[in-house]
């Protein structure tokens, strides 16, 4: 039976994320969903439940991104690796749009995750849009 990942370790993903998702920003604290420790590279492909395999995902993220490494670059139409929270920067693969409303990607690995998460999803933007009125989005540490 496979090990299940401590609460410790749970406490740590979240606090390192600074209890954002980090694949979409979005906050834990707005969020209407349940938060996820998930494996970046799945279980099912080798992963292990070692700090540096977990990430801290909403529902719609994890529930998107499953057991997917990769993903299909709109632009160029190549596989390649969806962001690794652990190994990527996320400023060298996204950015904003001018409104903040919008994840953009920079790279193939960004566009690929954009669309492979649908990191631009409709109830998202719209958080994001209530949020940014109350000057609680974009989150700072990821202004860049």
């Amino acid at each position: 039976m496979a090990k299940k990942i401590s609460e410790k370790t749970k406490i740590q993903v979240k606090n390192r994320a600074k209890h954002l998702c980090e694949y979409c920003c979005c906050p834990f604290a707005f969020a209407n969903q349940f938060f996820s420790v998930e494996h970046i590279i799945p279980k099912s492909k080798q992963g292990t439940n070692q700090l540096e395999n977990l990430a801290y995902a909403c529902q719609c993220c994890n529930g998107h991104k499953y057991n997917k490494t990769e993903g299909l670059d709109p632009v160029n139409q190549k596989l390649v690796s969806l962001f690794h929270p652990r190994k990527d920067n996320w400023a060298d693969h996204f950015s904003w749009s001018d409104d903040f409303l919008f994840i953009e990607g920079l790279s193939p690995i960004g566009r690929a995750t954009i669309d492979t998460l649908d990191l631009n999803r409709e109830s998202l933007v719209n958080l994001r849009a209530i949020l940014f009125a109350f000057g609680e989005h974009p989150p700072k540490h990821l202004l860049a």
